[in-house]
C-alpha cells in the first residue's frame, strides 16, 4: 500500500505521453502519432458514436467500416489552436500547457479537457502495457484550444 501512496497521480503520469501525442499532431507526423494510439479501441469508440448518431436520427445501421474509421484517425483530423484567438498554435503545447488540460477519470484513464468550466473531455487516454494510449476521441470537431503558458512562480 505504501508504494501505491507514493505513485504519481494518473494525469501527472500521462502528461509526457499526451504532450508527445500533441507534438506529433502539431508536426503532422503519422509514425509518432501512431505510437500513442490504441487503434482498435479508437475504432470501437468512434463506431459506437456513429451508430448512436444514426439511431438518434431513426436509422438502424451496422456501423462504419474499419477503413472509414481509419480515415478519421490521423494527425490531420486534429486542430490545435490558441485559446480565445482560434489561431493555429505556432508550436507544440508545452508540458505545462498540457498538464493544465488533464484530469483523472480513474486510476487508468485521463482525459484532455476543453477550457470550459465543465471541463468536457475531448480526448481519453488509458494506461496500457506499452504506456499511455489514446482510446477515445470525438467523431467530429477535433479542435483543441490550448491556453497560454502558465506563469512560473519567481
Amino acid at each position: 500500500m505504501t508504494a501505491q501512496g507514493c505513485a504519481k497521480r494518473p494525469e501527472a503520469d500521462a502528461g509526457g505521453a499526451v504532450q508527445a501525442f500533441l507534438a506529433a499532431v502539431q508536426a503532422g507526423d503519422p509514425k509518432a502519432f501512431e505510437a500513442y494510439l490504441d487503434r482498435p479501441a479508437l475504432r470501437a469508440d468512434l463506431r459506437q458514436q456513429m451508430i448512436g448518431v444514426a439511431r438518434a436520427n431513426g436509422l438502424d445501421v451496422g456501423g462504419p467500416s474499419d477503413f472509414a474509421l481509419d480515415r478519421m484517425i490521423g494527425p490531420q483530423a486534429f486542430k490545435l489552436v490558441q485559446a480565445g484567438a482560434q489561431a493555429p498554435l505556432a508550436g507544440a503545447p508545452s508540458p505545462a500547457q498540457v498538464s493544465a488540460l488533464l484530469k483523472t477519470l480513474d486510476k487508468t484513464r485521463v482525459c484532455l479537457h476543453d477550457l470550459t468550466p465543465q471541463q468536457k473531455c475531448l480526448l481519453t487516454f488509458a494506461r496500457e502495457a506499452p504506456g499511455w494510449r489514446l482510446v477515445g476521441m470525438p467523431a467530429a470537431d477535433l479542435t483543441i484550444e490550448v491556453g497560454a503558458e502558465p506563469k512560473t512562480k519567481p
